[in-house]
């Protein structure tokens, strides 16, 4: 079952890269108490995700958080150094949280799953937006093609 507005997201945990090396980081480290943009991609690298989808949400970064958003977050299916080496690509520094779902554990729970197998990319995660407060789904956006309805501008008008 997909999640909707007003479900509580489910527990479960990401990988993320720090100085330190890859690290496990819980949902509710990042969303506890907090107001989050998490937004997901179904690939790192890949062209409407690497050209749209992510510049988007770091060049109107400052706007979104000087909305009362404490962090913006970007879910994948891929490995915690592929998600660390786009983020580095895409120039999201301290903008944009990388979160891994090397397996796609968590996009299971959420009810998310694309399967894109036909491009040899195997399962992967819709495309979405949603905005989280203290771990509680506000808005939920998802995208069947494009990047239009989870976009960083759409986000912007949500809040």
């Amino acid at each position: 079952m997909t999640i909707n507005i007003g479900d509580r997201l489910p527990a479960g945990e990401f990988k993320t890269m720090t100085s330190d090396g890859p690290t496990g980081i819980s949902v509710d480290d990042i969303f506890a108490g907090k107001t989050v943009v998490l937004f997901a991609v179904p690939g790192a690298f890949t062209p409407g995700c690497s050209l749209k989808h992510m510049p988007g949400y770091v060049q109107n970064a400052d706007s979104i958080k000087a909305k009362g958003v404490d962090v913006i977050a970007c879910m994948a299916v891929n490995d915690v150094f592929v998600m660390d080496a786009w983020g580095r690509d895409q120039k999201a520094g301290d903008k944009v949280l990388l979160l891994a779902d090397g397996s796609g554990e968590y996009t299971a729970k959420l009810g998310l799953e694309l399967d894109v197998s036909k491009f040899g990319m195997g399962k992967r995660c819709k495309r979405f937006s949603m905005l989280v407060k203290d771990g509680v789904v506000q808005t939920l956006n998802i995208d069947a093609t494009g990047v239009d309805k989870t976009s960083a501008e759409t986000m912007l008008t949500q809040l």
